[in-house]
């Protein structure tokens, strides 16, 4: 589809054998994909290059860390390949392909485990979100979003316009980034948009750009298009070891997104994804670079907030002292829980929230911290 997609290591170009034999164990347990786009913009010469790390796999995926599900997405899966965590959104699990495999993924159980799967029955699925009048969300999603055919998209972007209470339509994906090609060789794609992307109930498409090097002239081509048509772009990237765990470097991707039109809007701890320790970055290191990369931009490139998404919801990282960090409930599972705000005693080698036991105060959102007298 939209060119030629590389599925077998050894047929990529530029690959030395000795890198195939280092990484054999790794391709046995964790598949590999790319499209030919994105292996161009590759810099073969650099042992750094950070679209290779993010695609190319790599010998310290074998490292013993996590689990395959990491946020207990099983815990809110209310039929198969259909999850309802938070109270006004939903996540249709449509596609089990991407454009391309990232080494990082945090959903890598659905291109290995048998038992998982994505949703086989739509009508199920819309006789849910029918019934629950408060889900004014629905992210279609994977795998990527748009690896489904144009024709099967709008089949459940129709059936979901249909639906009242659906206001925003949000389609995960990385393809800006993999492979433009899927939106700069598909009119009908940007018909379907224009045609439910509407003032009043807009589209979104969720963009995964990690690196600004990944915004090439096709992907920022590919972002017009899809702004043109009604489509409201936003990018989310967890900030990753070897990638974008530098201030500058990820200043820059803030700021180039904004100049696309694209607004930052999450930045996301890894996982403890079975594979990823490769990629994590410590949450109090993270948060120091997310901090320092916002300062060196403007207002509208620094939207994004430092999140993790643990199984009882998105906890947003939001400053630290010498001794204590603390954390806000952005959204929880448990909608009393939303708001609540968290200090615990400092962890320098923390990955994940659960790594922080020792709790210092909770204040309930219903009796917030500014109305709290000295202590």
């Amino acid at each position: 589809m939209f060119g030629k997609y590389y599925t077998v290591l050894s047929q990529v170009p530029n690959i030395p054998n000795d890198y195939l034999k280092k990484v054999e164990e790794v391709c046995e347990k964790f598949r590999f994909k790319a499209h030919e786009h994105y292996l161009g913009l590759i810099n073969w010469d650099d042992p750094n290059d950070p679209i290779k790390r993010i695609i190319i796999p790599q010998e310290h995926e074998l490292t013993e860390w996590g689990r395959y599900d990491a946020s207990n997405e099983k815990k809110y899966t209310v039929l198969t390949g259909l999850q309802h965590k938070y109270k006004s959104t939903v996540v249709m699990l449509l596609s089990r392909e991407c454009a391309g495999y990232c080494r990082f993924c945090f959903r890598k159980r659905l291109f290995i485990l048998p038992t998982e799967d994505t949703l086989k029955d739509l009508d199920e699925a819309i006789k849910y979100i029918e019934k629950h009048k408060e889900i004014t969300n629905v992210l279609i999603t994977g795998g990527d979003g748009l690896m489904l055919p144009t024709s099967k998209l709008k089949d459940v972007v129709s059936r979901l316009r249909q639906i009242d209470h659906v206001h925003i339509i949000r389609i995960g994906s990385k393809m800006l980034a993999y492979n433009p090609n899927r939106i700069l060789e598909d009119p009908q794609l940007l018909t379907m948009i224009k045609e439910y992307s509407l003032p009043h109930k807009r589209m979104y498409i969720m963009t995964h750009f990690n690196h600004p090097n990944e915004l090439s002239e096709k992907s920022l081509k590919a972002a017009s298009l899809l702004i043109k048509a009604g489509a409201i772009l936003a990018n989310q990237t967890p900030m990753l070891k070897g990638v974008n765990d530098n201030e500058d470097t990820l200043a820059e991707l803030f700021r180039k997104l904004s100049f696309t039109g694209i607004t930052p809007y999450y930045v996301f701890i890894c996982r403890p994804t079975i594979g990823n320790k490769g990629y994590a970055v410590p949450v109090e290191r993270a948060l120091e670079i997310f901090q320092k990369a916002q300062i060196k931009c403007s207002g509208l490139a620094k939207r994004a907030r430092l999140v993790m998404s643990h199984e009882s919801g998105k906890i947003e990282v939001v400053s630290q002292s010498n001794e204590e960090i603390y954390f806000r409930y952005h959204r929880s599972a448990e909608e009393v829980q939303s708001g609540d705000f968290l200090v615990f005693k400092k962890n320098p080698n923390a990955y994940w929230f659960d790594d922080y036991e020792e709790v210092v105060k909770h204040y309930s959102y219903n009796e917030p911290y500014r109305c709290y007298g000295p202590e």
